[in-house]
């Protein structure tokens, strides 16, 4: 609510000498109301006529704007009241700053500036700054009109062209008996003709008031005269002239319009490309890379662009460079300042950033055609939206990051419930085993003394196993480099069947590899440790009796190992379970002796830093096939 009743201050922008002084009372203004403040610029058809003087000025004022805070916007139009109410009621301005020069009322009656910006927007404060050089200006610009409205030699050379051919045509028209109402229509659209393709509204001024006396002296009675017999020849004059002088004013600003469309239409095209071409990378140095082209298109100018990491510079050269070099020291000059933008040595820098965090600089070449105000809008907003995108990046990442640590302190946390909870099951037999044998020794019979080695050696080879499976994944976890080395199948699988419980007497443990060596390259103490889990995890969930097969054969994509039994199987809905880290299931054949459920996880982490995956299917008629393919040595 509060940002919503917040001033919005307005300063309209021009190439007078007394507007730096307005500029700076509008920015005094804001500064006190804590307002919003923005520099509007109406860019106008007659502001293609502007001097080399009025236009450095105006950027002056604009870079002035810009220090002050605003932001600065740009309209085209030739309405200039229209503009900035419009851009005023749209925008929730609040007060509008203006020059006392502004407010004069124009000739033929028109109402003042401040009337018609009351009548567009009738909320708006309006503020009077006195303009002291204002009649200074209206001198130099009586003073600089020549040199605005001339024409140059191309223009006029095409002036009489075009006249010279209606001219030949109208005497064609004449010859064949044409009435002379198509002749007057031929030097309208003359006219017309001129306007589109001189750019000058002086010359299209000319060629109606020359197609008038061209007309009068060629094709009405008496010829070669400037005199007229009828009276209603008065009237075709004047309806001619006015028609020729109002098609030549609409052309040029028709013109003058079409332009502005159609570079405000590429500059959209090139902005929505941009936009869409950054939020594709995700690499902060492609998105900078991606920003620099965008604005070689956009500006046609040498682009440059420096990453805060090393600061080496990536040029972007647009067509018809000099090649000049830019000098990273400017970029890192920027960087110490801690500003936004920086012009040194003809280039304009501008920082990559969101508040105090600076991704990269970029450098735009001026040299001596310095930028436009919408050209330095659009390189601005390119800017920010490639300092948004890599933003994003990096609170992706974090956000990443933080999941990722918020998942392993939860793994931590099960896997300490876990072993504090499964490892007091086997401690606590040991302790009371071995405390049996300590008391009473010599009371026991040989099977009772058996049957407590037999267990205390269980419960110590379980609890082997689970260091084992914790060490393994400790090493995965720390992403360990794995020590590759060629090793024998029919080797690794009969050291596996060596390391399995004692409880293997109890099974029919087979191996089936074929009668050739079949060589893989491995990490042998993973891969035993892979083999180990799958067998024992048969042992631990299939009926006492049942028939394992450890198996190697030769694939196209290299050794297929398969541990398979002939058990109770895993039903569908626990098959991708299974590989989950702490799953245990809820099988009745295991023990009471229960499980971390890392095994199988540990063995998925495993076969797949191996670059193979894990998997496990139906053995037919029944039972379960847990499978994975290593490459050959």
């Amino acid at each position: 609510m509060e940002q919503q009743n917040r001033e919005h201050i307005l300063v309209c922008l021009s190439a007078s000498p007394s507007n730096a002084h307005i500029i700076e009372t509008a920015a005094k203004m804001a500064k006190a109301f804590d307002a919003h403040f923005t520099a509007l610029y109406v860019s106008t058809p007659e502001a293609t006529s502007m001097s080399t003087e009025d236009k450095d000025r105006l950027q002056r004022n604009i870079a002035l704007s810009e220090r002050l805070g605003a932001t600065v916007t740009t309209v085209y139009g030739d309405d200039v009241s229209f503009q900035i109410g419009e851009f005023a009621r749209l925008s929730r301005v609040t007060k509008v700053v203006l020059g006392r020069s502004n407010i004069k009322r124009r000739p033929f009656g028109n109402k003042p500036l401040t009337d018609r910006l009351t009548a567009i927007a009738p909320d708006i404060e309006i503020h009077i700054i006195p303009d002291h050089a204002a009649e200074t200006k209206f001198t130099r610009a009586i003073g600089g009109l020549s040199r605005k409205i001339l024409p140059d030699w191309k223009s006029i050379l095409i002036t009489i062209g075009i006249l010279a051919v209606a001219t030949g045509i109208g005497m064609l028209f004449a010859y064949l008996g044409i009435s002379e109402a198509s002749i007057v229509m031929v030097y309208v659209l003359s006219v017309l003709l001129t306007a589109v393709f001189t750019q000058n509204y002086l010359c299209g001024a000319v060629s109606a008031v020359a197609s008038v006396l061209v007309y009068n002296v060629l094709f009405v009675e008496p010829r070669f005269s400037l005199r007229v017999t009828e009276a209603g020849t008065y009237v075709t004059f004047l309806v001619m002239l006015i028609a020729s002088l109002v098609t030549s004013g609409l052309a040029s600003r028709l013109q003058y319009t079409a332009k502005q469309s159609a570079q405000a239409a590429y500059r959209t095209r090139v902005l929505f490309d941009a936009d869409r071409l950054l939020q594709q990378q995700t690499d902060c140095e492609e998105l900078l890379a991606t920003m620099a082209q965008q604005l070689v298109k956009l500006m046609d100018r040498d682009v440059v662009v420096y990453s805060v990491e090393n600061m080496q510079a990536k040029v972007f050269r647009a067509d018809g460079s000099d090649g000049k070099d830019f000098d990273a020291d400017n970029a890192k000059r920027l960087l110490q300042s801690n500003e936004r933008e920086l012009e040194a040595d003809g280039t304009l820098y501008r920082s990559v950033g969101i508040f105090d965090r600076v991704y990269g600089v970029v450098g735009v070449r001026m040299g001596d055609r310095p930028p436009e105000s919408l050209e330095k809008s659009i390189f601005q907003s390119v800017v920010g939206e490639c300092a948004l995108a890599i933003d994003n990046i990096h609170s992706r990442e974090e956000k990443e990051q933080v999941a990722l640590k918020a998942r392993q302190e939860q793994l931590r946390g099960n896997m300490l419930r876990a072993i504090s909870h499964d490892l007091r099951t086997p401690l606590t037999s040991i302790a009371g085993n071995a405390d049996c044998l300590l008391n009473n020794y010599g009371k026991l019979d040989d099977d009772t003394l058996k049957q407590l080695y037999s267990d205390i050696y269980d419960d110590a080879q379980w609890l082997y196993s689970l260091v084992e499976n914790l060490l393994s994944v400790t090493r995965l976890d720390s992403h360990v480099e794995l020590n590759f080395t060629c090793e024998l199948a029919d080797e690794l699988i009969d050291e596996a069947i060596r390391h399995v419980h004692r409880r293997s007497n109890e099974y029919m443990i087979v191996k089936d590899v074929p009668y050739e060596p079949l060589l893989v390259k491995v990490d042998t103490k993973l891969i035993l440790q892979v083999l180990v889990n799958l067998i024992d995890n048969a042992l631990k969930y299939t009926p006492k009796g049942s028939k394992i097969v450890v198996s190697a054969q030769s694939t196209t994509d290299g050794i297929k190992f398969s541990v398979a039994d002939n058990g109770n199987g895993i039903p569908k809905e626990d098959k991708e379970k299974v590989f989950e880290m702490f799953y245990t299931g809820n099988n009745a054949v295991a023990d009471s002796r229960r499980s971390l459920g890392l095994g199988l996880a540990l063995c998925r982490s495993i076969v797949a830093a191996h670059g193979g995956v894990l998997e496990v299917s139906d053995n037919c008629p029944h039972g379960a096939v847990f499978s994975f393919v290593l490459p050959q040595g």
